[in-house]
C-alpha cells in the first residue's frame, strides 16, 4: 500500500492542487494537521478521491466547520488530535505535534509515527519503527520567518521505503519534483 503523507497546507491552495495532482496513484493520504480554512478541506476531499486520514493541527481554528466538512464527504475520516489506526498491517500514530510524535515513538507501540507542526522535512528510521515529518505543503517556516521547501512523502508499507518529493515553481506553474531520495 502506498500512503501519501502531508502537513501544514495553511491555505496555500496552489501547493496543495500540486501536491494532490502527484499522489493520485497511492492508496490513501495521511494529513498530520494544519489544513487551516474549510475550503482547504473541501479541495483536498475533490482533488483525492481515496481514504483521506486527517488530524487537527494548532491554526485549524474554525474545527466546528472542519469536522462538518470531513463529514460531507465518505472517504475522508477526521479523527481530532490524534489518530491511531492500523493500515495494511502497519501501526500508525499520528498528531501535529513533535515533542509528543517523538515521545509515544520511544515507547515502540507503533511501527509508524508521523506528525507536523515545525515545518522542518524530517525522516528517522529506527530498527522498530520509522518517524515522519513531511515537511511543510505551505512552503514558509514561520519560526525562522522566511521561505522553505514546500514538501511531502509517499510511504510504501510492503518495502517500508520513503519517496519524498518538493514542490517548485517554474514559469508561474507549479511542478513536483524528487527531493532528497
Amino acid at each position: 500500500m502506498k500512503i501519501a503523507i502531508l502537513s501544514d497546507a495553511h491555505d496555500n491552495v496552489w501547493n496543495l492542487t500540486a501536491a494532490t495532482q502527484h499522489i493520485q496513484h497511492t492508496d490513501a493520504l495521511i494529513f498530520c494537521g494544519d489544513i487551516s480554512a474549510p475550503f482547504m478541506l473541501t479541495i483536498l476531499a475533490k482533488n483525492y478521491a481515496n481514504p483521506i486520514h486527517m488530524v487537527f493541527g494548532n491554526n485549524d481554528g474554525d474545527r466546528f466547520n472542519l469536522m462538518g466538512k470531513a463529514n460531507m464527504y465518505d472517504h475522508v475520516t477526521l479523527y481530532g488530535e490524534v489518530m491511531n489506526i492500523e493500515l495494511a498491517g502497519k501501526r500508525f500514530y499520528v498528531n501535529h505535534y513533535p515533542e509528543i510524535a517523538l515521545e509515544v515513538a520511544r515507547g515502540g507501540e507503533f511501527d509508524v509515527i508521523c506528525y507536523g507542526h515545525d515545518h522542518e522535512y524530517n525522516i528517522v528510521q529506527h530498527e522498530d519503527y520509522l518517524i515522519i515529518n513531511p515537511g511543510t505543503i505551505m512552503g514558509f517556516a514561520p519560526r525562522k520567518m522566511a521561505d522553505c521547501d514546500s514538501t511531502f512523502v509517499i510511504y510504501d508499507t510492503v518495502s517500508n521505503r520513503i519517496e519524498s518529493f518538493k514542490i517548485i515553481s517554474e514559469n508561474d506553474e507549479k511542478r513536483v519534483i524528487a527531493y532528497g531520495n
